[in-house]
C-alpha cells in the first residue's frame, strides 16, 4: 500500500459531499485531478470504492470504512501539527464555524486578522441553510455558529457582531422617486422571498404581520445569491440584507427602493450552546473579538451607513 495523505483528503472529500465535482471546488482543485487522486487510491485496493449508477456516484460501504479510516488517520495527522506547535508556544486547534448563508459576507472579516496571528488554527467553516445551522448547534458538532434571528427554545451564549439591515432592492430598469413610498407598494410589488425557515424570511413576515401590510409573493428561492440573481435579471424585487448587496450596488446592478421605516434590522450574533466547554482557540476567539470587533465594523462594514 502506497496511498498518500492527499489521496485519503481527497477520497474523504468525496464521500462527504458525494460528488467529485462539488469535491473539486471545495478542495479548490481540478475535477480531473480529484479523479486521478481517486484513481491512484482504487487502484491500490481489489474492492470498489466508488460506483457510477445512472451518472450518480455512490459510495460502496467499503468505501465509507475507507472513508472512517480516512478521516482518523488525517486527525491524527492534525493533532501531530498542533501539537508541534503547541510546543512552539502557539495557539492550535481546529476552530469549527457554522454559518447561514448570508453570514459568509460577515464571518470572514470577523475571523481573518485572528486567524493571521495564530498560523496553528485551523479553521472549518461550514456555510449552508439555518435549519442545518441549528443542527450543527443542538448536536455539537461546531463551537459557534453565526445567525441573524436568534432560534427558539435553545439555551445559548450569544455575542452581538453587528446589525444586518434588511433593504427593499430592484434591479435598475425601473425608475423610483427619491421619498420613501408607503406600505401600499407592496400590494404591487413583485417580492422574491428566500425559502421558509430562514433568517431574512422569518423578519420580513414579521414586519408584514406586525403592520397589517399585504404583499404579493411571486417567487421563492433557497439562497440569497438565487434571489439576488433573480432580482438583478428582472424577474421581482426583494427585501435583501445590504451586507451582500456592495458590488451589485456599486457596478449599478440594483437599487434599494426607499420605502417607509426600512431598512429593517436584526443583528448578526456568533452564538454557542449555555453548557459547551469552550476550547482553547474558541476562548481565544471570544476574547479577540471583544476586543477588535468594532475596529473590524468601522474598517469593512461602514460603507452600508451610506445606504
Amino acid at each position: 500500500m502506497n496511498y498518500t495523505l492527499h489521496q485519503l483528503q481527497v477520497f474523504l472529500k468525496i464521500t462527504q459531499t458525494q460528488s467529485i465535482t462539488k469535491a473539486a471546488e471545495e478542495l479548490y482543485l481540478t475535477q480531473p485531478a480529484v479523479s486521478i487522486q481517486l484513481r491512484n487510491l482504487q487502484d491500490q485496493f481489489e474492492i470498489p470504492l466508488t460506483e457510477v449508477v445512472g451518472r450518480k456516484l455512490y459510495i460502496t460501504d467499503f468505501g465509507q470504512e475507507i472513508a472512517v479510516a480516512a478521516e482518523r488517520i488525517l486527525n491524527e495527522v492534525h493533532a501531530i501539527n498542533y501539537k508541534t506547535l503547541a510546543y512552539k508556544g502557539q495557539l492550535t486547534g481546529r476552530l469549527k464555524v457554522s454559518v447561514v448563508s448570508t453570514g459568509k459576507y460577515v464571518m470572514p472579516y470577523f475571523l481573518a486578522d485572528f486567524l493571521k496571528q495564530h498560523e496553528g488554527v485551523e479553521l472549518v467553516m461550514d456555510v449552508t441553510n439555518k435549519s442545518r445551522v441549528i443542527e450543527s448547534l443542538e448536536r455539537n458538532e461546531v463551537d459557534f455558529s453565526l445567525v441573524s434571528v436568534l432560534p427558539d427554545n435553545l439555551p445559548l451564549q450569544n455575542v452581538e457582531l453587528m446589525p444586518n439591515k434588511l433593504c427593499v432592492v430592484a434591479n435598475t430598469e425601473a425608475q423610483y422617486q427619491d421619498q420613501p413610498y408607503d406600505w401600499s407598494i407592496f400590494e404591487n410589488l413583485p417580492l422574491i422571498y428566500r425559502e421558509k425557515g430562514s433568517g431574512t424570511r422569518s423578519t420580513m413576515e414579521k414586519f408584514f404581520e406586525s403592520n397589517g401590510i399585504k404583499v404579493r409573493q411571486k417567487l421563492e428561492l433557497t439562497s440569497n445569491e438565487a434571489v439576488k440573481q433573480a432580482v438583478v435579471a428582472g424577474l421581482g424585487c426583494s427585501i435583501m440584507p445590504i451586507i451582500g448587496l456592495k458590488n451589485e450596488l456599486l457596478n449599478r446592478d440594483l437599487q434599494i427602493i426607499p420605502v417607509r421605516d426600512f431598512p429593517i434590522s436584526t443583528t448578526w450574533q456568533l452564538v454557542w450552546m449555555k453548557n459547551k466547554n469552550l476550547s482553547p482557540v474558541a476562548d481565544s476567539l471570544l476574547n479577540y473579538l471583544k476586543q477588535e470587533k468594532n475596529r473590524i465594523i468601522q474598517d469593512k462594514f461602514k460603507w452600508t451607513e451610506n445606504y
